[in-house]
């Protein structure tokens, strides 16, 4: 039976990931960062059973360790590994840089490349090397954002560790191929997740969706459904890849 550990599952767009995932037979460490309670309520939803929650901040080079072991020992080695885990744009990460005093702009800068470069960076390592030294190949899936390619004028610290998401992914699936891991990355654009619902129900609600010609935005389901096909061994052709899931509200 497959194995899999999303990290930043315990609610969004990480918990519908790690319920596809299980809906299609693998059993899943469900990672939290700092929210046990959400984190087991996405265990609760899983099929199936053996899953597994871990948690911790990933920033923590130890601690990244120290949740890859607990995943391994719960489950066996990882043949799956979704990194989702982020520090999103939201009031409290503004950063534009005409608005923002030194302080908090380094401040944000630092956090924002710490969890969603550098903590992808070790959980990459960690997870593929367990997948050989086990001698068994793997998938890893990335988490990125159309903001790496459209730029994020608010929140520039986030555009660039999502670039610089997009461009590891694409350098790992190069070294990892011969060891029959693929890497590949996703890139969606604004989802409708329980955290967006205040945004969307205001002012700025019809703007976003019109961002798109379909006039909506994406669904926490969309993405995971994209992130099971990349997960199969039937996409390991697709190593390398960044595939955009934005509604075509932003063309390369």
């Amino acid at each position: 039976m497959p194995t899999a550990l999303v990290t930043g599952a315990s609610r969004g767009i990480g918990r519908a990931i790690a319920i596809a995932l299980s809906r299609r037979g693998d059993r899943v460490a469900v990672h939290y960062g700092a929210d046990r309670a959400s984190g087991q309520q996405t265990v609760a939803l899983l099929h199936g059973a053996g899953h597994a929650l871990v948690g911790g901040d990933l920033s923590d080079p130890d601690v990244a360790e120290r949740v890859v072991a607990e995943a391994s020992a719960a489950l066996g080695t990882i043949d799956v590994l979704v990194n989702n885990a982020a520090v999103a744009p939201a009031a409290d990460t503004f950063h534009r840089i005409d608005r923002t005093d030194y302080a908090t702009w380094r401040r944000i800068w630092s956090r924002m490349l710490d969890v969603d470069l550098v903590a992808v960076s070790n959980m990459t390592f960690l997870v593929a090397r367990g997948l050989i030294d086990a001698g068994a190949s793997g998938a890893i899936v990335n988490v990125g954002s159309r903001g790496a390619n459209r730029g994020e004028p608010d929140f520039p610290a986030y555009g660039a560790a999502k670039a610089g998401l997009h461009a590891f992914g694409q350098s790992a699936a190069v070294s990892l191929a011969p060891h029959g891991i693929a890497v590949t990355t996703v890139a969606p654009g604004f989802v409708g997740t329980e955290r967006q619902e205040q945004k969307l129900a205001g002012d700025e609600g019809d703007g976003i969706r019109n961002q798109s010609p379909f006039g909506r935005v994406g669904t926490p389901e969309e993405i995971a459904d994209a992130v099971v096909y990349l997960a199969s061994p039937g996409a390991q052709w697709a190593s390398g890849a960044v595939l955009d899931l934005n509604g075509a509200s932003y063309l390369r």
